[in-house]
């Protein structure tokens, strides 16, 4: 183990700030960029860049899931949970949540963007994760595999039938939404969050831990995608209308695990980068890799600040509201990095992090309890 696992393998007792680590960071700036590329990126001019833009419909969204559930590990004592104020932590975490479904809310009913908001379903994932945050990470991985393997399809099942149908017209159509029939589930994104809970009590500081995740993800995406590719509705198969709801269903969920698969791969080869290499290359890589990396340690303040951007970017073109512009993309990502990375090197703490950090408390009982917080 590299003296940089070394360090990281060292978990902060119950009371201290958790320790980041920079290749799950930098996965999630990843898929930050990704989700970049899947709001604003201009319609493809021909049906191969169709299909690169399209990897960033789903994977993005749910490698992001996947670091969530890295993240609860990590401010729950990592590869050693806290047993002490564990109902502090819980409490914490609910605020947070509600925050950000509230922001989620507000965002969507005031600013319109033209793209589906993730904030109100991922603080409704927190607190469904609260009574599953110390479970065994053996358990806790079994059950998100589980779940994976069948929810997406079931979801897109019950979403047709008439009973779910009805309730999205009426005064639960936004619950439902969140629950089941939305563009972001929330029975698929706690099993990826699962998975990735479980993949950090494991320790993400091992080398061997993380080189048989990666060996695991790659033979799941390499088996499943082409086979996924293949079914009714896939790139290379007949189109979505001509399969029956069952292939349907089947083929959302074996895609859920293939593309949670390729987001294990990336955070693996994250952690590489920047844990386990060489240390000329980890310098090197550390210095590449230090925007996104920045990004991905403030994920709700640059989400949050790209809304905002989109929002005003809304234009009539053709007669049609649209946000879509090359240059927004490329004002979205490089404007990301270097806000993210002057934040970062100068004032730490993304500033909405901050904010939710005092206003869940999490900051006066660190300091109450643990005068010398890293």
């Amino acid at each position: 183990m590299t003296s940089d696992a070394a360090r990281l393998a060292t978990e902060p007792p119950a009371g201290r700030t958790a320790v980041r680590v920079d290749g799950v960071d930098a996965a999630r700036g990843l898929a930050l960029i990704g989700m970049f590329v899947a709001h604003v990126a201009p319609a493809a001019a021909s049906a191969d860049l169709a299909s690169l833009l399209e990897i960033a419909d789903e994977r993005p969204r749910l490698l992001f899931a996947l670091t969530a559930g890295m993240g609860l590990a990590f401010i729950s004592g990592g590869t050693r949970p806290i047993g002490d104020g564990r109902a502090g932590l819980r409490r914490q975490i609910a605020i947070r949540a509600v925050i950000l479904i509230v922001l989620g809310l507000l965002i969507a009913s005031t600013l319109h963007p033209l793209v589906y908001i993730i904030l109100d379903v991922y603080g409704l994932a927190f607190l469904l994760m609260l009574p599953l945050l110390f479970v065994p990470p053996r358990i806790a991985l079994g059950l998100g595999i589980a779940l994976l393997a069948v929810m997406p399809g079931l979801a897109e099942l019950a979403s047709e039938t008439d009973p779910v149908v009805e309730l999205e017209s009426g005064p639960l159509g936004l619950f439902v939404g969140w629950v089941v029939s939305g563009a972001y589930p929330v029975v698929v994104w706690v099993p990826v969050m699962l998975i990735g809970l479980a993949l950090a009590r494991f320790d993400l500081t091992s080398p061997r831990v993380v080189g048989v995740a990666a060996a695991v993800g790659t033979t799941v995406a390499a088996v499943l995608l082409p086979i996924v590719a293949l079914m009714p509705g896939g790139n290379a198969g007949a189109s979505a209308d001509e399969a029956d709801r069952w292939t349907s269903a089947l083929r959302t969920s074996l895609e859920a695990v293939g593309n949670v698969g390729v987001g294990v791969v990336v955070v693996a080869g994250m952690l590489l980068l920047t844990a386990f290499a060489r240390p000329t290359v980890r310098r090197i890589a550390g210095a590449v890799l230090s925007p996104i990396t920045a990004m991905g340690s403030m994920p709700l303040s640059v989400y949050t600040l790209h809304l905002v951007v989109i929002a005003a970017s809304i234009r009539v073109e053709n007669g049609t509201y649209t946000d879509d512009s090359t240059e927004l993309l490329l004002g979205l990502v490089v404007g990301s990095m270097l806000f993210a990375w002057l934040w970062r090197r100068y004032l730490g703490r993304g500033p909405l992090e901050r904010l939710l950090r005092w206003a869940s408390g999490r900051s006066r009982a660190d300091a109450a309890r643990a005068p010398t917080t890293e």
